[in-house]
């Protein structure tokens, strides 16, 4: 069997390398269709050979903990995916007829999970009702089975998976409304069990964000997002992207309260390392508590709205002074820009005064006062644009007190000075 795979390796890296403009339009679907046959049987051989190696002991036998772990190794993987493989394979142990649809190419290895899933909630759900029997609860099951089997033809997994929520109204319609019943019950308290969030480690200045979250607590979240995600007029951002700034946007929220609990003895907050050059007084890049670096710009805009803690370090990077702590914004001077600005002051910006930074027109770190008239509240997407070398915006104070912004030539030829239309006035 080795050297088969091995042969079967060697040639798919021969296909792979294969010249593909002669083909036809026709033959390249075609190829395609046959390529994902190949993957999909291809997962199948590996989930079984995972599964056999976990009933014969072999990842305890090489010294590893668990399969996952014991993945990570063999196969070089991550974390997320070794899980991933090695769930599935305890999943298709159990639904031999799912395994088999799998390597036949009647269902992929998507399609494959989500009906395993929706078979184990009706065996939960039938398990528990007293009026079906065993043999008649192993009938219903393998009808549903069956029939699931066949959708896969014409459903992919999403699709699949919510059919399978509803399985029963298709194969025991006179039992359906309580075997769901007991299977949602089962349902939210397994996922209230597995429930979880992880943050990966910084890649390319990227952290991944993963997890899984209950009906109720998703909901909660969603709801949390929704005000935040809407489009904005012009905003070209993809919803996934609005998505990640809201859930930002409510955790800066959350902080700004000051009613979440003590870390360390200090107020929960971002705490930074920035180095500051008293010659030139500009800021060098920062260092967050976790080691990850940001760049100097982002370290401009985070003194803007920030507690400051000076500290002077030697050359081997030992403290030699620290300062007393102070923040920029006093309550009482955040009050009266809220009064003033009523909102984010950016030129028809709708975001309320709690989703604001109280922005420096001249930076803090130039010398800029921490004063009324030379503080703006700006949302964080116009505190980012504020702060962008080449936004070209300019903020200047009216005789009134209030900020007008002058926008580049690119936004106006003119440049006429703009205000916030949008808060209301008194």
């Amino acid at each position: 069997m080795l050297a088969d795979l091995v042969q079967l390796g060697q040639d798919a890296a021969k296909l792979a390398a294969a010249p593909l403009w002669p083909l036809a339009d026709d033959e390249i679907t075609a190829c395609l269709g046959a390529a994902h046959r190949l993957e999909q049987t291809a997962a199948a051989l590996q989930m079984r050979l995972v599964r056999h190696a976990e009933l014969r002991g072999v990842p305890a036998a090489e010294g590893h903990r668990d399969t996952i772990s014991w993945l990570r190794a063999r196969l070089l993987s991550d974390r997320g995916p070794a899980r991933e493989l090695a769930d599935r394979a305890t999943a298709l142990a159990r639904r031999p007829d799912v395994e088999q649809a799998l390597i036949e190419g009647r269902a992929d290895a998507r399609q494959a999970i989500a009906i395993t899933d929706a078979l184990d909630n009706v065996a939960e759900g039938l398990a528990e009702l007293d009026q079906t029997t065993t043999a008649e609860a192993a009938e219903i099951t393998e009808q549903a089975t069956a029939t699931l089997i066949e959708m896969a033809g014409r459903l992919p997994a999403v699709q699949l998976r919510r059919v399978g929520e509803r399985i029963l109204d298709h194969v025991a319609p006179h039992l359906a409304e309580r075997a769901e019943e007991i299977a949602l019950a089962q349902q939210e308290a397994r996922a209230h069990r597995v429930r979880g969030f992880t943050l990966s480690a910084p890649a390319a200045g990227i952290v991944r964000l993963s997890g899984s979250l209950g009906l109720e607590d998703a909901a909660t979240v969603q709801a949390a997002l929704h005000a935040l995600c809407s489009p904005i007029p012009g905003d070209e951002q993809r919803p996934a992207q609005r998505r990640a700034d809201a859930l930002v946007e409510v955790c800066r929220l959350a902080l700004r309260t000051g009613e979440l609990p003590e870390s360390a003895g200090e107020p929960a907050q971002v705490a930074v390392t920035v180095g500051f050059d008293p010659l030139t007084q500009a800021l060098g890049a920062a260092t967050t508590e976790t080691g990850a670096r940001l760049s100097a710009e982002t370290a401009r805009r985070l003194a803007c709205d920030a507690r400051i803690l000076p500290a002077v370090l030697g050359g081997a990077g030992q403290v030699l002074d620290l300062g007393r702590s102070q923040r920029l914004a006093t309550t009482s001077l955040r009050q009266a820009l809220t009064l003033r600005d009523r909102g984010c002051a950016f030129p028809d910006c709708d975001r309320p005064p709690r989703w604001t930074d109280a922005h420096h027109v001249v930076s803090w770190t130039a010398g800029g006062p921490t004063s009324l008239d030379n503080l703006v509240l700006l949302c964080r997407q116009h505190h980012r644009l504020m702060h962008h070398p080449t936004s070209g915006w300019q903020i200047h104070s009216a005789a009134d007190g209030r900020p007008v912004f002058i926008p580049p030539p690119a936004v106006d030829p003119t440049r006429r000075p703009r205000r916030n239309l949008f808060h209301p006035r008194k």
